[in-house]
C-alpha cells in the first residue's frame, strides 16, 4: 500500500510539474498578445493582421540574482521562420562584431581597430578606399566604419567591413556560431551579382608612418551560397516600370529574429551565452561597441553628424518612432535597427538608470500593404514606426511597474559620452 501512495505521489507531482511548465511555455507565447490587447487602439490592427503584415516580437524579461548575475525569459508574438523576412542593416551587426573578430585572431602587432586600413580595387564595380574626411585624421580605420553603422547605420561603412571579412569568412563564422541559417552574402545599396559579391578588395594595414603591418589579398568565395526560394508581393518597379510579378528575395540575405536577438544578448552579455556564440573581443571592443550602439549622432564629433538631419533618436525606432523630440535623459537604448523593402526591424537593449529597469525587445514589422516592391511607397510612417514606437512604451511601462526581487545594477551599462 505504501508503494502504491509513493508512486501515485510521484505520478501526481511529474504531472503538476509538467502541467506548471506547459502553462508557463503558453504565457511566454501568448503575453505579448494579452499585454497589445489592452490597448486596442494603438494594437488592434496589428494584431488582427499579424500575418499580412508579418508582424514578429520577442521581448526579453531580465533578472538579476543578489550577485547582479542576470537571467534572461523569452516572451515571443508570431514568431515563424517560414515567413522570410529581409533583415535589412540589420546584418551590420554580426558584420561589425566579426570585423573586431578578425582582427583579434590575426593578433598582429599594430593591427587593430584603430590601424588604418586601405581598400583597393580589384574587379569591375569596385572602389578604393585611401582616406576618409569624416575621421579626425582622415585615416579610414575599423572603428569609424563602426562608429558609422552604430550611429546611423551607414552602408558603405558596412560594405568595407564586407570587403575585409569576405564573404566566405562570414558564413563560416557565422556557423561556427550557431547561426546556421544566417546568410549575409551581398554588399548594401549597390546592386551586384552573385559572382561580385563573392569577390571582395585586398585589404591592406599601415602605422600612422606608412609601414605596411598586414595585406590582405583580394577573396573569392567559390563555394556555391545557399538560393533562397522566396518570392513575394505582387509587383515590383524596374527601370520606372511596373512589371507585375512577385519580388524575387533569393539571392538575398537572411538573419531571423531571434538570431538578431542572440547576436546582440552575445555582444551585451557574452557570458550568458554558449561559448562558441560568443565573438572575440577585447574588453576595450566591448566598451566601444556598447558606447557607439547607445550613443546618439549629436554626441559624435568625428563623424559630425547635423542635427536636423540626424536627431537624436534617429535609429531608436522602439519607443521612438519617427519622433523628433528629445529623448529621456535616463533612458539609453543599445540597440541596431533595419528598414528596406518595406521591412523594419529594431533588435534593442534599454535600460532607464533613474528607474533601475533593463530588457531586451526586438521586433520587426512589414510595411508594403500594396504589395508593390522599389516603388518607394512602404506604410513605415503611417504602420511600422507608430508600431514601433507603441511596442516599446507599451514594454516599457509594463516594465516600470514589474516587481523584482533584485534592483538591477546598471553600472556597466552608465556611460561617459563625452568621448566623442
Amino acid at each position: 500500500m505504501q508503494i502504491f501512495r509513493t508512486v501515485c505521489c510521484c505520478l501526481l507531482l511529474a504531472s503538476c510539474a509538467a502541467s506548471r511548465k506547459a502553462s508557463q511555455i503558453k504565457n511566454q507565447t501568448t503575453f505579448l498578445e494579452d499585454l497589445m490587447k489592452t490597448k486596442p487602439e494603438q494594437f488592434a490592427n496589428i494584431l488582427s493582421n499579424k500575418d499580412s503584415l508579418n508582424v514578429q516580437v520577442i521581448y526579453t524579461q531580465i533578472n538579476r540574482s543578489k550577485k547582479n548575475q542576470p537571467s534572461f525569459t523569452d516572451y515571443t508574438f508570431n514568431i515563424n521562420k517560414n515567413n522570410y523576412f529581409y533583415p535589412a542593416s540589420t546584418v551590420k551587426l554580426p558584420i561589425a562584431l566579426l570585423a573586431l573578430e578578425k582582427l583579434n585572431d590575426l593578433n598582429m602587432a599594430g593591427v587593430n581597430k584603430y590601424t588604418t586600413m586601405i581598400t583597393d580595387s580589384n574587379a569591375d564595380r569596385q572602389s578604393a578606399v585611401l582616406t576618409h574626411p569624416t575621421a579626425q585624421d582622415s585615416r579610414p580605420t575599423v572603428a569609424h566604419y563602426i562608429k558609422q553603422i552604430l550611429l546611423v547605420s551607414d552602408n558603405d561603412a558596412f560594405n568595407r567591413l564586407y570587403e575585409f571579412l569576405g564573404q566566405e569568412y562570414i558564413e563560416k563564422k557565422m556557423k561556427e556560431k550557431g547561426y546556421d541559417d544566417a546568410l549575409i552574402r551581398h554588399r548594401l545599396q549597390i546592386f551586384l551579382t552573385p559572382e561580385q559579391n563573392a569577390r571582395t578588395n585586398a585589404v591592406s594595414f599601415y602605422d600612422t608612418s606608412g609601414k605596411l603591418l598586414y595585406q590582405q589579398p583580394a577573396q573569392y568565395n567559390k563555394n556555391a551560397v545557399k538560393t533562397l526560394n522566396v518570392k513575394l508581393g505582387k509587383g515590383y518597379m524596374k527601370n520606372g516600370s511596373l512589371v507585375n510579378e512577385p519580388f524575387d528575395f533569393s539571392l538575398k540575405n537572411r538573419l531571423y529574429l531571434q538570431d538578431l536577438k542572440n547576436v546582440l544578448q552575445s555582444a551585451l552579455f557574452p557570458e550568458s551565452v554558449a561559448a562558441n556564440q560568443r565573438f572575440n573581443l577585447t574588453d576595450d571592443d566591448r566598451a566601444f561597441v556598447k558606447h557607439w550602439m547607445s550613443a546618439y549622432p549629436s554626441e559624435s564629433n568625428y563623424p559630425y553628424y547635423n542635427k536636423n538631419d540626424y536627431w537624436d533618436a534617429y535609429c531608436k525606432f522602439l519607443l521612438y518612432g519617427s519622433e523628433k523630440n528629445s529623448v529621456e535623459p535616463s533612458v539609453r537604448i543599445f540597440n541596431k535597427v533595419g528598414d528596406a523593402y518595406g521591412f523594419l526591424i529594431d533588435a534593442a537593449y534599454i535600460i532607464d538608470t533613474k528607474n533601475k529597469v533593463e530588457f531586451m525587445l526586438c521586433a520587426e514589422i512589414s510595411c508594403n500593404t500594396d504589395g508593390i516592391y522599389n516603388d518607394d511607397k512602404y506604410d513605415y510612417e503611417t504602420i511600422g514606426l507608430p508600431f514601433m514606437k507603441n511596442l516599446g512604451r507599451l514594454v516599457y511601462e509594463y516594465e516600470l511597474k514589474r516587481k523584482r526581487k533584485t534592483t538591477p545594477d546598471l553600472r556597466d551599462f552608465i556611460i561617459n559620452y563625452n568621448n566623442r
